[in-house]
């Protein structure tokens, strides 16, 4: 699968292996893409979940670089910190209102504690991006690379079955 249409991964190795310096580079590129300006979404604004702050940082910027349920015992995910640049773009092809098969993105919503969430992913499911709607405005919430097929296949049937009871 090729996403071509995505900026490059940001990698450790380009900060000299440096975690603290990586760290900054990769809030430099969350800065740009959602503090500077916030990406567009359909008929809604945008907001970020701020807090708690850690260092200084916001919570969408530690839930796009680490995983966990607590916010206290989040660890760092390499893989999520290379696609710092993705979810940007992966919501502005969103926005240009991608139809239901795409050849970029395909999408779909479900909920998630009494959440509604849209879930935007790569058409192999490699990729995946979830942003909680929270009635008037959206909330980028977390995105992370996908390599498991079993959570591929996940996907692709919770997909498959979300729009085929849209045309019921």
């Amino acid at each position: 699968m090729s996403a071509d249409w995505l900026p490059p991964l940001v990698r450790l190795e380009e900060s000299g292996g440096d975690w603290a310096n990586y760290e900054e580079t990769l809030y430099a590129w969350f800065t740009a893409d959602f503090l500077r300006s916030l990406p567009a979404w359909p008929g809604k604004r945008v907001g970020l979940k701020r807090h708690p702050l850690s260092k200084g940082k916001e919570a969408t910027f530690w839930h796009f670089i680490s995983e966990g349920e607590s916010e206290a015992d989040r660890l760092i995910d390499v893989r999520r910190c290379e696609r710092i640049r993705w979810p940007r773009p992966t919501m502005a092809v969103f926005f240009d209102r991608v139809p239901v098969e795409a050849d970029r993105i395909v999408w779909w919503k479900n909920e998630r504690r009494g959440e509604e969430r849209y879930l935007l992913a790569l058409p192999d499911f490699s990729y995946l991006m979830i942003v909680a709607d929270r009635g008037e405005y959206v909330l980028p919430w977390t995105h992370y690379h996908v390599d498991r097929p079993h959570r591929k296949e996940k996907y692709r049937k919770e997909h498959h079955a979300y729009w085929a009871a849209q045309k019921c």
